[in-house]
């Protein structure tokens, strides 16, 4: 059995392509390989990204609706927040172009957030808006939560522009 250096030892691999990269070595290089490591790179940050949007809708939600479960687990809820907007926002810094990709697959991550929530709560899906009723730069701003029924202030409504994108076909990953 002839396998490659890439099939039986992945990290001597890399260690091995980056040296002959360095040297201009490059009929030696495993371009096909290569290739296919440098576009997996690409849609792993693309799914990290949504995992984590997923998750700062779920625990949103958790803070604006789950009203038995508030007292116990704000603070737990707030730091998960936190890491996960922290998470975002590392990721566009180092790499800026994919805040485009991010807008095109917020409803899709509500909504898939909306999901687990919703399997976590049990509450009915019909108190639960279907569309974000916050917006993606709220939705990461360090400073911003939403309304909590109960609260004194004004709760957030639907917005109208996010209804219509949802019925949009969602932008392909």
């Amino acid at each position: 059995m002839n396998t490659s250096l890439y099939d039986r030892d992945f990290y001597r691999w890399l260690e091995v392509t980056a040296a002959q990269l360095r040297a201009q070595q490059f009929q030696q290089v495993d371009w096909e390989n290569l290739l296919e490591e440098i576009e997996s790179l690409g849609r792993s940050e693309k799914n990290a990204l949504a995992s984590y949007l997923m998750r700062l809708c779920e625990h949103l939600l958790k803070i604006q609706y789950w009203e038995s479960e508030r007292a116990n687990c704000l603070r737990g809820w707030k730091v998960e927040i936190f890491e996960f907007r922290r998470q975002i926002q590392e990721a566009l810094a180092t790499s800026p172009s994919l805040k485009p990709f991010l807008q095109g697959i917020f409803v899709r991550q509500y909504q898939n957030g909306r999901k687990r929530f919703l399997l976590a709560s049990d509450l009915s899906a019909a108190g639960i808006p279907p569309v974000p009723a916050f917006t993606l730069a709220q939705a990461l701003d360090p400073d911003w939560l939403p309304d909590q029924p109960g609260d004194d202030s004004k709760n957030p409504t639907v917005n109208p522009a996010m209804v219509e994108n949802a019925t949009e076909a969602p932008p392909n990953s």
